[in-house]
């Protein structure tokens, strides 16, 4: 499996109701502000941690994503995640902020 998820794909997947596990790996407060449709939030530092309680399925179909292509969190993530044993990760690298630039929706109580 790729290691990366585009946009788009990652929109299609959105689109036609995927079932897959999309987690914000930012802290609580970015999460808060604005996040993509859907997503979970588990901070980075806490994946090792809070992955195995709450994505107890191995084999589940996960996308990380953080800030934007400089952040590290979500490959961090990716990395903790695949060393736990998942074995469907991908990372939407270029992040939220690539989501926002192209005009597509955030839920949130306001931008960040």
């Amino acid at each position: 499996m790729e290691a990366f998820i585009s946009r788009d794909d990652l929109k299609r997947k959105l689109d036609r109701g995927d079932d897959f596990v999309l987690i914000d790996t930012l802290p609580p407060e970015a999460y808060r502000k604005s996040h993509l449709p859907g997503a979970i939030h588990i901070m980075s530092d806490d994946i090792v941690e809070q992955a195995p309680k709450r994505l107890p399925d191995k084999d589940a179909d996960i996308v990380v994503y953080c800030g934007n292509g400089p952040c590290k969190r979500s490959q961090r993530s990716a990395d903790r995640l695949r060393r736990l044993g998942y074995r469907k990760v991908r990372d939407y690298h270029e992040g939220k902020a690539d989501w926002r630039e192209a005009g597509l929706p955030l839920e949130g109580d306001g931008e960040l």
